[in-house]
């Protein structure tokens, strides 16, 4: 690599190889961009073909023959038939645009071929937009464009040897200028929904949510360090061990498998939900990262529908609040939200009956265990509050452990977490359980979202990360309707506080670096995460609402697509206008050597001169000598003019500067004009 970049900068290559070579690295980036999207197989082969071009560039070889072409572009299309079973759609399609584009360069003989390239290389670039849109992601595609446009610029350099350093200056400077263009565009360039959603994967494996649950088939938890929402809150943070983020509600169980009920969107959804808030409302603002899923996660618990974007926000009667779509795009959105609340019906209802249910054949044990707790707390109105407490203390001293390593279970999940391994990470606790509280005939229900979470020091934002995924139960008791309990709480109280947060394991540059100063790492984390926040806030979360407020403070009342088709085409207008008198005023004051040339013809022309007359140095000479014959003026302007020629187009360093030619222009023996 480093005896590339000095070939590359140095002058030791043919420039036909050397332009190859700076093409086929840019293209290497582009393909790089992409690797985590496509195949390995894909990687190796876009990877080898691109060495292979490399190396009959560099010996100057001849390209391989069609036979070769061929067999490749065949191997590539069944390759892809394997791996996603099609030939179109996403992932398909970007599998084989980087592969064509590796197998396009081993064609690639004259300029024509190279200007194919460059098109389906920016292509390419743009498809690396369909699964991320993060800042890095932009950093790194802003590199290969303009690697790319200098490629384009040096190819539309065909004479001589230029640097380049040369091209690549040209496209920096084009970049700049478009730059204005590209910052309209955005602003005012009526914005619509996604016309794609790109499909997640499931998160099964590592903390986050989920649509289902099933308990004990996931050996191993590992940490998802990545962020699900940032919140702003507008008064005083609420305790962390307070702040739960409500998510799916779980209630349909088979005996492995967690499922939520069919949602319901409708008032009557609100009036089953019997939400009654107390206390102090909290407002906030959420930025919810895309999850491909209908969920708004919120504090526990909101009573008004939440201000969402181009759209309705709906609760069912489990008080989980859903979008109309898929979250496919960063969103933000301001809810309230009130931490002491009741909800559900008071007294007992057929409704519950469903929360009570329990396969048959599972987990024996633990149904034993519930009949001989009934037996020793009773039956009456009360024994509910205590038959919870006791499964609460049986938790708290009986030995068990929360983890995140617990191995995989078998048929009777429940009976293996409270007989035999007494361990698990929150998804077998709570379902445990809630499995227990329905043995006893207890409504109880599962409820997944996040728990807690961490500020940001430096913009302020509460961030929620993957990690801070979290299962708890809910239970029925009458009088007070559904009352959580969080039984991971009773395992390990400090999983619900400061003191003990799921971690991702750390690289070992960040791991020296805290353990050369504990708080570096963390510093520059959340550094980093501010200026992403900035960039989802500004950039990808610049919806129309917004560029609808954009044109309410430039003065329009109630502005729709339509003034924004306006007010770019006003901005479009100006913007001609400004380029056709830049660009008057470029052609007058770009050459200096022009300007001083067409001044001496205009004043001729006043002196007299017919206006047939050829603006060059050696025509005007001859007719300065047509019009007025052999004098002193004649001769001085003809030298004067063949000093300018020369120095033009003879040698310039034997003739006068420019700087010295007007002082000469200037004390030439000028005629007076004649007066009509």
């Amino acid at each position: 690599m480093l005896t590339l970049g000095r070939a590359l900068r140095g002058g030791t290559l043919p420039r036909d190889t050397r332009d190859t070579l700076f093409l086929l690295l840019v293209i290497g980036w582009v393909l790089a961009l992409q690797s985590g999207n496509i195949p390995l197989w894909c990687s190796l082969m876009a990877g080898g073909v691109l060495v292979w071009r490399a190396t009959i560039a560099w010996r100057n070889q001849p390209l391989p023959r069609w036979p070769w072409r061929l067999g490749l572009l065949t191997a590539a299309l069944g390759a892809t038939w394997v791996s996603h079973h099609t030939w179109l759609g996403q992932d398909a399609g970007v599998t084989l645009v980087v592969v064509l584009l590796a197998l396009k360069t081993l064609e690639m003989r004259a300029r024509r071929d190279a200007f194919v390239i460059f098109f389906l290389a920016f292509f390419a670039l743009l498809t690396r937009f369909f699964y991320s849109q993060s800042l890095p992601t932009a950093a790194g595609i802003l590199l290969a464009l303009l690697g790319l446009l200098t490629a384009l610029v040096n190819a539309h350099m065909p004479v001589g040897r230029p640097p380049l350093r040369q091209s690549a200056w040209i496209a920096t400077r084009m970049a700049l200028l478009g730059a204005p263009v590209m910052l309209v565009l955005f602003l005012l360039f009526p914005r619509m929904a996604p016309l794609w959603g790109v499909p997640g994967q499931d998160p099964a494996g590592k903390t986050g949510l989920s649509g289902e649950m099933q308990v004990g088939q996931v050996a191993q938890l590992a940490v998802d360090d990545g962020i699900a929402m940032r919140i702003r809150f507008d008064d005083p943070i609420p305790p962390m061990a307070s702040l739960y983020f409500r998510g799916p509600v779980l209630s349909e169980f088979d005996g492995t498998l967690w499922r939520p009920r069919q949602p319901e969107f409708s008032p009557r959804a609100v009036a089953l939900a019997e939400l009654e808030p107390r206390g102090q409302a909290i407002d906030y603002e959420v930025t919810l990262e895309p999850s491909q899923r209908p969920w708004l996660v919120l504090l526990d618990a909101v009573s008004e529908a939440p201000q969402v974007p181009r759209g309705r926000a709906f609760m069912t009667p489990e008080l989980q609040w859903l979008y109309v779509r898929p979250v496919s795009e960063l969103m933000r959105f301001r809810a309230r939200s009130h931490l002491d609340f009741r909800h559900g019906p008071r007294q007992a209802t057929d409704a519950l009956q469903a929360y009570v249910h329990l396969p048959p054949g599972f987990n024996p044990r633990t149904a034993e265990l519930a009949r001989a707790m009934r037996q020793e707390y009773g039956t009456d109105d009360g024994a509910s509050a205590r038959l919870v407490e006791a499964a609460l203390q049986r938790l708290r001293t009986g030995g068990y452990a929360y983890t995140l390593d617990p191995g995989v279970y078998g048929r009777h999940t429940a009976d293996e977490f409270w007989f035999d391994r007494k361990q698990g990470f929150c998804e077998h606790i709570a379902s445990s359980f809630v499995i227990l509280m329905r043995a006893m005939g207890i409504p109880a229900r599962l409820v997944t979202g996040y728990q807690g979470g961490e500020l940001n020091g430096v913009d302020g934002y509460w961030v929620v990360r993957q990690r801070d995924a979290h299962a708890w139960a809910e239970v029925w008791q009458a009088g007070e309707g559904w009352v959580r309990i969080d039984p991971t709480g009773a395992v390990a109280p400090a999983r619900l506080g400061s003191l003990s947060r799921l971690a991702a394991p750390e690289g070992a540059i960040a791991s020296t670096l805290r353990n050369l100063n504990p708080t570096l790492v963390a510093q520059l984390r959340n550094v980093w995460e501010a200026v992403n926040n900035r960039w989802n806030q500004w950039v990808l979360n610049y919806t129309q609402e917004r560029q609808l407020d954009l044109l309410r403070h430039l003065g329009f009342s109630s502005p729709d697509w339509t003034d924004l088709a306006v007010a770019l085409g006003m901005v479009a207008a100006l913007a001609g206008l400004g380029g056709a008198l830049w660009l008057r005023w470029e052609r007058q004051q770009h050459d200096p050597w022009l300007r001083l040339l067409q001044r001496v013809h205009r004043r001729l022309r006043r002196l007299g001169l017919p206006a047939h007359v050829r603006a060059t140095p050696r025509g005007l000479m001859q007719g300065a000598a047509d019009q007025w014959g052999d004098t002193p003026f004649t001769r001085a302007l003809g030298d004067w003019l063949l000093q300018l020629e020369r120095q033009r187009y003879g040698e310039p360093r034997r003739t006068p500067s420019l700087t010295t030619l007007r002082k000469q222009y200037r004390q030439l023996p000028w005629p007076h004009p004649r007066r009509p």
